[in-house]
């Protein structure tokens, strides 16, 4: 039970679209929480079975690989449909309520049961539609999940994380707050290599962005530009929706205290 009274359970959970999503965008976290004795997990929400490359099989062994390079306690996959991943589309039902919350409702269900201190959900702006569906989609059930009165099965207690982080993906947000990660970089990339069906380029596998030639090199140059910002080799950002309290601003900065950023990003 934490100070706030409230019982939680996993301490870290993040939230992708298809397998590797999280590796990529914010592997670097989940292995630095776990390498510091943090219980991380994962909530694939589809399987990827539309994806151009590789087949359920492979990717389901390259996710099991990519599990253990990150160190999780936890992975899960809620099976929902890839390619139409939004809070009701895909679910054949008469009733009409129902329909519209079964997406939520298993999202709902994965967090009233693993109970995550933090959650790690998708950045709302991206270019793939089941990116910033997802977003939507656990944003939607962060909300429910502490509403007693929406129902999900089997039934649980009502539920909200002591705080939500938002990772962008192909999107160059704003970030509110920086990670280093480059303690645990090789890690990160690593599990990202698990993936050799989606991240390798191969001549004889149809062209994808993830797949190309200079995918990799591109996000590495993403996490030295965040790094940069905080006077690190390689940081990830994310967005905090919510203003971010402090009881003790000076114990705050003295612990985390980085060197002056490598570079200043210009003013808008």
């Amino acid at each position: 039970m934490s100070a706030t009274g409230t019982d939680y359970g996993i301490d870290v959970l993040a939230f992708g679209p298809h397998p590797d999503d999280v590796e990529l965008f914010c592997g670097g976290l989940m292995a630095s929480m776990a390498t510091r004795g943090y219980r991380t997990g994962i909530v694939d929400l589809t399987r990827g079975e539309k994806s151009s490359r590789g087949t359920l099989q492979s990717r389901a062994e390259e996710t099991q690989a990519a599990t253990r390079a990150l160190g999780l306690a936890h992975r899960e996959n809620l099976e929902l449909p890839d390619g139409w991943l939004h809070p009701w589309a895909g679910f054949d039902t008469p009733e009409p309520e129902r329909a519209r919350t079964a997406a939520v409702a298993r999202v709902v269900e994965a967090l009233r049961r693993l109970r995550p201190e933090l959650v790690v959900v998708p950045w709302e702006q991206e270019r793939h539609p089941d990116h910033e569906a997802a977003s939507a989609l656990v944003t939607r059930a962060l909300f429910f999940a502490g509403v007693r009165k929406f129902d999900a099965e089997p039934a649980a207690e009502p539920f909200t994380p002591r705080q939500v982080l938002y990772y962008p993906l192909r999107h160059l947000a704003e970030p509110g707050v920086i990670v280093d990660v480059s303690a645990v970089y090789e890690r990160k990339l690593a599990a990202v290599h698990c993936y050799a069906s989606q991240v390798m380029p191969r001549p004889d596998a149809p062209p994808t962005l993830v797949g190309s030639p200079l995918s990799l090199s591109s996000l590495e140059a993403r996490d030295r530009f965040y790094g940069a910002q905080i006077g690190v080799t390689h940081g990830e950002p994310y967005v905090l929706r919510e203003a971010l309290g402090l009881a003790d601003p000076l114990d705050h900065f003295r612990r985390n205290g980085f060197a002056r950023p490598l570079f200043f990003p210009a003013r808008t």
